[in-house]
């Protein structure tokens, strides 16, 4: 059994359409400034087609650990405006996906996350840490969702807190 392989299912509710969550979760590059907490440097290499498939983009992201982590990914499949999905290269390698189900006013939204950790740090803790780092997981996806609902709201004209940003307390000067 490989103990480096992860799989997270996170589920949102938010007061929203799915026209509005898919443009805002399929641009990539305006993560870095409405989810700010995760998502440290996001760079798009190449942009794929008029949905965004064969997008590339390349990312610096954290959580609540001392480490980062670098990886690509590139849009695989779209079904606007119900979602997407992606495959991802770098620090780990796997598959995610987000989907989208309107609920009345609400959006029901889904992200479901295969990956193997390949950042060595993270391949030879894994067998120990892997609950740590599971909860290191929860903890970017629940900035995530806060993030998200003041970006809505923001969208919407209201005067709203800046969206957290990332915590460099813990973070060491020479990261492995």
């Amino acid at each position: 059994m490989t103990n480096n392989l992860y799989h997270f299912l996170t589920n949102w509710r938010v007061e929203s359409t799915i026209d509005e969550v898919y443009e805002i979760l399929s641009d990539a590059t305006s993560l870095q400034r409405w989810w700010p907490a995760v998502y440290l440097d996001v760079n798009e290499l190449e942009p794929g087609d008029a949905i965004g498939v064969g997008k590339v983009v390349q990312l610096h992201t954290k959580g609540w650990l001392p480490y980062t982590l670098r990886w690509q990914f590139r849009v695989i499949a779209a079904n606007k405006p119900h979602g997407f999905a992606l495959e991802a290269w770098g620090d780990f390698i796997g598959q995610g996906a987000w989907n989208f189900a309107a609920d009345g006013e609400f959006v029901n939204i889904t992200y479901d996350w295969q990956i193997r950790a390949e950042k060595p740090l993270l391949r030879a803790l894994s067998p120990i840490l892997k609950p740590i780092f599971a909860a290191n997981h929860r903890w970017a996806m629940a900035k995530g969702k806060e993030s998200l609902k003041l970006e809505l709201l923001r969208r919407r004209g209201h005067a709203v807190i800046e969206p957290p940003g990332p915590d460099f307390s813990s973070q060491t000067a020479s990261e492995p």
